[in-house]
């Protein structure tokens, strides 16, 4: 019997001209015109245009949002239905609309004054780091209070999040062969986002989360959960906690899932599953 996971990717996998196409839709139409009014600036321009501002964090989050969102949509008007759902960062926002936790509008909203916390956020730094000794990692961060694995992508790939002092002294100690600054203006996903958590508990208290009608995996918390009130909290976690995509992944044969769609821009999130999830059957719906 064929299991689906339907996954979403978040920041970094954006493109130009994204979505673009999506306008020819009536789902698209609607979504991109309810989106200006709620962000008060067109996400079709911003991702026509392709310039600076797309990856800028504070367009780059509700423009993927919206984008996914209407390919989901457009999934469900064809009578497809994921089996279970989980996102990456921001992705896991569309992951909760996919499930029915709220509605477009709600969602959007959240992800707005998230992208406005992140984008002021200063202060710290995250560098991807590729071919490394796990266990040199895990000791060097151990030794240092001031950075944590931000996203723990694969058993190749992570991110670490924190002071820059502190990252350059892991850095001395791991000697990655391949180590990229990222160009963000703080420490995502680490407990320095602590007053920007704070901040968006407030916005998230004012929204009514639904059990999900689909179990999600969440991104501190791999544990497949349909309860609003666990959903929420781990939500609220997720600014300050790592991603744990790569349990994510591991997960995948346990709860049954036997295909994988990457829902959203690029294949970032299917290219980490083919390398670790060889027997999955991955495929990507973009536009």
């Amino acid at each position: 019997m064929t299991k689906i996971a339907w996954v979403f990717p978040g920041q970094g996998s954006q493109a130009q001209g994204m979505g673009v196409t999506l306008q020819e839709t009536e789902i698209g139409k609607q979504k991109f015109q309810q989106a200006e009014e709620i962000l008060g600036w067109s996400v079709l321009e911003i991702c026509e245009a392709g310039d600076e501002r797309l990856s800028q964090t504070l367009y780059t989050q509700p423009c993927l949002y919206t984008v996914e969102c209407i390919l989901v949509d457009l999934q469900k008007q064809e009578g497809k239905q994921p089996d279970l759902v989980a996102g990456h960062s921001l992705g896991e926002y569309v992951a909760l609309y996919a499930a029915g936790v709220y509605d477009f509008a709600e969602g959007l909203k959240l992800v707005k004054r998230r992208a406005e916390l992140m984008s002021t956020a200063a202060g710290g730094k995250m560098v991807a780091l590729m071919k490394f000794d796990r266990n040199i990692l895990e000791s060097a961060i151990a030794s240092e209070d001031n950075v944590v694995i931000a996203n723990d992508n694969s058993e190749g790939q992570v991110v670490i999040s924190g002071k820059p002092e502190a990252i350059d002294i892991v850095l001395e100690k791991v000697q990655a062969k391949k180590a990229v600054e990222l160009n963000v203006s703080g420490a995502f996903h680490s407990p320095f986002m602590a007053q920007a958590a704070n901040e968006f508990t407030q916005v998230l208290d004012t929204i009514t989360f639904k059990d999900a009608q689909t179990p999600i995996m969440s991104n501190v918390d791999p544990t497949p959960s349909t309860s609003a009130s666990a959903i929420k909290q781990r939500l609220i976690e997720q600014m300050t906690g790592g991603v744990r995509w790569r349990e994510i992944m591991l997960n995948f044969p346990h709860q049954g899932i036997t295909e994988v769609v990457e829902v959203g821009p690029g294949k970032v999130l299917t290219g980490l599953i083919k390398r670790t999830n060889k027997e999955l059957n991955l495929s990507n719906i973009s536009a």
